[in-house]
């Protein structure tokens, strides 16, 4: 792919996340949960729990879909190390699990759909992270060597592996401040996450930013009456008259009644799909590059020995 067409399909990509964002965001900033860690304590059994529930049903479903090749143990040990990570799509569990009071205890609760990332999310992950620690190729390895059940991993991971359930939470204070309540999110936001957890480590994806119409219209020079709408071929041109441009598409879709919405999602889609295949050539070159100097090590291990 040619820089300008790489250049052209990332600014594309930006430009349909911010109309298919803007409609929610209206440029407001969510809150940002920070982990209670001394919560911790009474929720740890628990989660590991539900994370090794994760873990078995995350790699029986990547074995299904690869079916009738077994999964890689290189597979496993990714599943692991992203199932306690939120900017990760193995670690979405946690967005659906709310926090509740119980007696003198703290009882996980599984909800329907996403929720905020709130105090409660980031605590949940902060005892998964807790949990797995530097265990992940662990239980990776016994996933793979093992045709285990749902109760030996359990047993695996939080008694034998990490001491998580070995010993009974303490009693919970009774001057604990409660939990925010669980707010689910919109399916457009739920969706909207779904896609930007897709695109990382793409190129060009980090950093990627959320606008509203309404920041994206009252941006300097952003569709002003001056724009100018001729091609031009030098990039610099093309991304400093690329505002104008957009500013300009976004009233024709205010004005428009069509089917902009489905254009849009196959557009990500499409983009997203040429940006993989872009990433998948460039590592199958470093890995053909990786075996090619490996063997020539080898090579000269063995004339080097032969001499000797």
């Amino acid at each position: 792919m040619a820089r300008e067409e790489r250049i052209f399909a990332l600014i594309l990509l930006s430009s349909m996340l911010v109309l298919s964002w803007a409609p929610i965001s209206h440029g407001s900033k969510k809150p940002v949960g920070i982990a209670r860690k001394e919560d911790i304590p009474y929720i740890k059994c628990q989660v590991c729990q539900k994370l090794a529930s994760q873990l078995y049903h995350q790699v029986e479903t990547k074995q299904v879909e690869i079916s009738p090749k077994k999964i890689s143990e290189y597979a496993i040990i990714e599943i692991a190390e992203n199932v306690c990570n939120l900017k990760k799509q193995e670690a979405d569990w946690i967005l659906k699990i709310d926090v509740v009071e119980q007696g003198d205890g703290l009882e996980l609760v599984e909800q329907d759909t996403e929720g905020q990332c709130n105090s409660e999310c980031k605590t949940i992950e902060r005892a998964c992270q807790e949990v797995m620690g530097y265990s992940d190729t662990d239980v990776a390895e016994y996933l793979y060597k093992n045709k285990q059940q749902m109760d030996s991993l359990v047993k695996f991971l939080c008694n034998d592996l990490t001491k998580a359930c070995s010993a009974k939470p303490p009693p919970l204070p009774k001057d604990r401040a409660p939990g925010e309540p669980f707010i689910a999110k919109s399916s457009k936001e739920a969706e909207m996450d779904k896609i930007m957890k897709s695109m990382e480590g793409m190129p060009g994806a980090p950093g990627m930013k959320m606008y509203s119409r309404e920041d994206l219209m009252n941006m300097k020079n952003f569709g002003g009456e001056g724009a100018d709408e001729d091609d031009d071929d030098d990039n610099d041109d093309e991304e400093a008259h690329f505002p104008s441009k957009l500013g300009k598409v976004l009233r024709d879709k205010e004005s428009s009644k069509g089917d902009w919405k489905q254009m849009i999602k196959k557009g990500i889609s499409d983009t997203i799909e040429a940006l993989k295949k872009h990433a998948n050539k460039v590592s199958y070159r470093v890995q053909k590059w990786w075996r090619g100097a490996k063997a020539g090590l080898k090579k000269k291990r063995k004339s080097s020995k032969a001499e000797l």
